[in-house]
């Protein structure tokens, strides 16, 4: 299968639900990114669960040399469907999720949920003791996490490199 490489550049097809407020600021700073690795992009919006056949179709027709999808309940909810998409048109995909990468993606880097779940439930214990939410500072993520999944990377033909496995949180064999 050829892909699609624009004035020698690689392309990314990005899977994304539009409809998510959140994911249109992130978009704007992947396109940012991007521009400046020079990579080129091709955005493939999901608003619904009907919007994947299309989009598997049309990134099936422009065949770009990997896909990223962004963090979204709706992406997490179809993220099987999603890998084995990927794993079919034997494409390189960075997930959003870990448990993406657990079902079969090859990699994703995010942050720690149950971190953040531990941390949302120190708030919420700080309010039940009488703090004032409006008074309580704003947290971004700490901890983030790197899966790999070396079944996959050797399925797709792809060697990942010894200082990336270094790195990783979690490598699955």
């Amino acid at each position: 299968m050829s892909c699609a490489i624009v004035d020698d550049r690689v392309v990314v097809a990005v899977l994304w639900n539009a409809a998510n407020p959140g994911n249109v600021i992130i978009w704007k700073e992947v396109q940012v990114t991007a521009r400046t690795l020079g990579v080129t992009l091709q955005s493939r919006e999901v608003r619904g669960p009907d919007d994947f056949e299309r989009a598997f179709a049309a990134i099936t027709k422009e065949r770009p040399e990997a896909l990223l999808t962004l963090d979204d309940p709706l992406v997490f909810q179809y993220q099987t469907s999603i890998v084995d998409f990927a794993a079919k048109k034997r494409l390189p995909a960075m997930h959003a999720f870990r448990e993406s990468v657990e079902v079969g993606g090859l990699m994703a880097y995010s942050v720690n949920l149950p971190d953040m779940y531990r941390r949302s439930a120190t708030f919420v214990d700080k309010i039940l003791k009488g703090a004032k939410p409006a008074e309580l500072p704003m947290e971004q993520p700490t901890k983030f996490e790197l899966v790999i999944n070396l079944k996959t990377a050797k399925a797709l033909g792809l060697t990942i490199p010894h200082s990336l496995l270094l790195r990783a949180d979690q490598v699955i064999e």
